[in-house]
């Protein structure tokens, strides 16, 4: 039989008869609200046993407090819906991960002949990331207030090829949401439809993520947590209203913790892919830190790399990602077959560092308790 317990914090451990280690979970979230996070929600599963607490607030304007079925935006996780549905048209014969970036997008990317669809979805690609790479030009109409500000994805691949490249394809591991923004491209090129259709009827329908969409609005629908940000020591600003276009096919989600679960519980257990696409997948390469390895879309990790001390106490190494969005935090930790998860996210993504110190805890406490 399948067990669900879906409460708040101050009453978890009396309405749900959750393992001893699950007892830490409410205290753990509770430091890093007082840490100054507005709020935070947590899904730990293992197998059929699943524990849900949410604590703070979703909008501090309105006091309303947290939910645990409120949306949020799940910034980088996103790349592995795409690197699914890429991985899935290579299976189909649409496309092979060893097309190159010009076949699908010609002119787009000097160099393109060279850099294949592969090394765009592991970080090999050697693309200047156009947010993260010290180049401000995407972030600063935000910056300036223009919450709603739209990017092209071609604009956005423009911002990146004003830079040289930083090494050969294939030559290194660099974190690139330019990548993404390209391989968005490729999935369009490669079906005629738009990445949000595909994504819908690839992975959103069929696995039954109701609260999922990849959205252009910076409006998001339904209950959903609002995301704040601080610039220096200034008090916290809702930033709920950035328009999800600076981040498309990198980062551009909405979903929840639930549907964040079932979507890579499904995708480990091979209900996604085909063994050969899955196993593809899960190839990684060096991210250049002992025990931090990439796939295709998809993050191996033995020390939870946000917080490299901390080592999880119930698993040597984690399958996952993180993501990262102005005002929201996401992580998402599976074990190989994805029986066991732990998803948490948060509306503040300037935390202190002793915030980032609550939040290592609470994942790791996460991933243990269920």
């Amino acid at each position: 039989m399948r067990s669900t317990c879906a409460i708040g914090v101050v009453a978890a451990l009396l309405a749900c008869a959750a393992p001893a280690r699950a007892a830490s979970l409410p205290t753990d979230m509770q430091k890093l609200v007082d840490a100054g996070a507005p709020g935070v929600i947590v899904l730990a599963r293992d197998g059929s046993h699943t524990l849900r607490l949410a604590t703070g607030v979703a909008d501090r304007a309105h006091h309303k407090p947290m939910r645990i079925t409120d949306r949020f935006r799940i910034g980088s996780l996103t790349k592995t819906f795409v690197a699914a549905v890429v991985l899935q048209l290579a299976g189909e014969g649409k496309l092979s991960l060893d097309d190159s970036v010009e076949k699908w997008v010609p002119g787009l990317v000097p160099g393109g002949g060279a850099i294949t669809v592969r090394q765009l979805l592991n970080h090999t690609s050697g693309l200047f990331d156009y947010l993260n790479d010290g180049d401000g030009t995407v972030l600063k109409p935000y910056l300036k207030g223009d919450l709603g500000y739209v990017w092209t994805p071609r604009a956005l691949v423009g911002v990146a090829t004003k830079h040289p490249a930083r090494f050969k394809p294939g030559a290194g591991w660099s974190y690139s949401n330019t990548g993404y923004i390209v391989l968005g491209l490729v999935v369009e090129a490669a079906t005629g439809d738009s990445l949000a259709a595909e994504l819908r009827k690839r992975l959103i329908v069929p696995l039954g993520l109701h609260r999922t969409s990849l959205d252009a609005s910076p409006r998001i629908a339904g209950r959903h947590a609002h995301g704040y940000y601080r610039f220096g020591r200034k008090p916290l600003i809702d930033v709920t209203g950035v328009s999800p276009t600076l981040a498309w096919a990198a980062g551009g989600i909405v979903s929840t913790v639930g549907d964040v679960a079932q979507f890579y519980r499904a995708l480990l257990q091979g209900h996604v892919l085909r063994a050969e696409e899955l196993h593809a997948m899960q190839m990684t390469v060096s991210m250049g830190v002992d025990g931090e390895d990439y796939g295709l879309g998809l993050w191996e990790t033995r020390s939870l790399g946000f917080e490299p001390t901390f080592r999880l106490s119930c698993a040597d190494r984690v399958w996952g990602h993180d993501g990262d969005f102005p005002g929201y935090l996401t992580y998402a930790f599976n074990s190989a077959d994805g029986r066991r998860q732990a998803v948490v996210a948060i509306n503040d993504d300037a935390l202190s560092k002793r915030g980032a110190r609550a939040v290592a805890q609470v994942v790791g406490t996460a991933y243990c308790a269920a």
